[in-house]
């Protein structure tokens, strides 16, 4: 994470939804955040982004960034648009942050990888790893808390965002995967979407898309999503870690202490504003067996942790567009995601095992 004092300057080209989320966060913290300006389509849409943002809006990439170049710009458009986008914001010389994915099929993302992987100016918007829960169990991954990681098992988000946080905390590269996977089809209640809770909703058919991810040498991952399984509080959240020395179930981690001693241990999360602390209403730190693992270097924003893991991946793109700080989440990484993601889909649709064969940014 980047320490730096300096705030840290970003323009959006895109105006839907996701588009918000940046925006939203420059307000919570303006102190660190700050969005020089946005790109819409039409100047009605940009009238009402202005309204609603205090934000100067342009039509076109080149007046964003003859406006004053921000440290990067974020490309926040459709799956479609976005390897255009990401072309023409290299070509004009910008750092750029693309959502997730970089471009929508294995075709798309071997040419847009062709086209500006070699100018190292494209990071993207990968934030689950920075999600205190996810950052917490990595930290205690990385120091060898289980020994060797060897499975990781998520039940929680879905296609790339899922196979991030398999690869991340298994620690696998780039290279060949083989993937299984098959869809169920089975009744359940979907109370809760994006639109708000439905007092009505009655059992219906959902699909759960199971798959098995070998990356070699023994190790693997296990994907396992339920249509809206983000939103729906009928479907727990899962995530475990396997090692050789132990394994981390949710905030349980158990390990061998000593040759005869297996010991469970758990994640210990400080929340502000529980009772009669006047703190504030977020998430301070996560600690393990006494010591803190993960601090929340956005308390007092009283920002979710899927919102604090996006203003640390804005924070972390500045800091490395300034050259303060590494590459916070590399468009090879995200393609390889989004590679496997897609061999999911196939392998269910084709009920055959698909290969992932290594790519050029591998």
């Amino acid at each position: 994470m980047s320490s730096s004092s300096t705030p840290t300057t970003f323009g959006v080209v895109g105006s839907g939804w996701r588009s918000e989320f940046f925006l939203r966060l420059a307000r919570a913290a303006p102190d660190r955040l700050r969005a020089t300006g946005v790109v819409t389509r039409t100047a009605e849409r940009g009238r009402e982004v202005g309204a609603a943002w205090g934000v100067p809006t342009h039509r076109t990439v080149q007046d964003l960034l003859a406006g004053g170049r921000p440290d990067f710009v974020v490309a926040s458009v459709p799956w479609g648009q976005m390897p255009v986008t990401v072309r023409e914001l290299v070509a004009a010389g910008a750092a750029v942050l693309a959502e997730t994915p970089p471009a929508p099929d294995l075709e798309g993302l071997r040419s847009l990888w062709a086209d500006v992987g070699a100018s190292g100016r494209v990071q993207v918007a990968e934030q689950y790893l920075l999600m205190p829960g996810h950052a917490a169990r990595l930290a205690l991954v990385r120091e060898g808390v289980i020994g060797d990681p060897t499975s990781v098992q998520v039940s929680s988000t879905h296609m790339y965002h899922a196979v991030s946080l398999i690869r991340g905390l298994l620690g696998v590269g780039t290279g060949e995967v083989v993937v299984d996977a098959r869809e169920f089809r089975a009744p359940l209640v979907d109370p809760l979407s994006a639109a708000g809770w439905d007092t009505g909703a009655r059992p219906e058919p959902r699909t759960t898309t199971l798959a098995t991810l070998d990356f070699g040498d023994g190790r693997s991952g296990l994907y396992d999503f339920t249509d809206n399984q983000w939103w729906n509080p009928l479907r727990a959240r899962r995530v475990v870690v396997r090692g050789s020395l132990g394994e981390i179930v949710d905030d349980a981690v158990t390990r061998l202490v000593d040759p005869t001693s297996a010991v469970t241990s758990h994640l210990s999360y400080r929340r502000r504003g529980i009772d009669m602390n006047l703190e504030g209403v977020d998430l301070d730190t996560v600690a393990f067996d006494g010591r803190v693992v993960y601090r929340n270097a956005w308390a007092g924003t009283r920002l979710s942790e899927d919102d604090v893991a996006v203003a640390q991946i804005l924070a972390d793109t500045g800091a490395w567009a300034r050259g303060e700080g590494p590459e916070p989440y590399p468009l090879a990484q995200a393609c390889q995601d989004h590679a496997v993601a897609l061999a999911v889909a196939e392998s269910a649709r084709t009920r055959a095992d698909v290969r992932v064969a290594r790519e050029a940014w591998a």
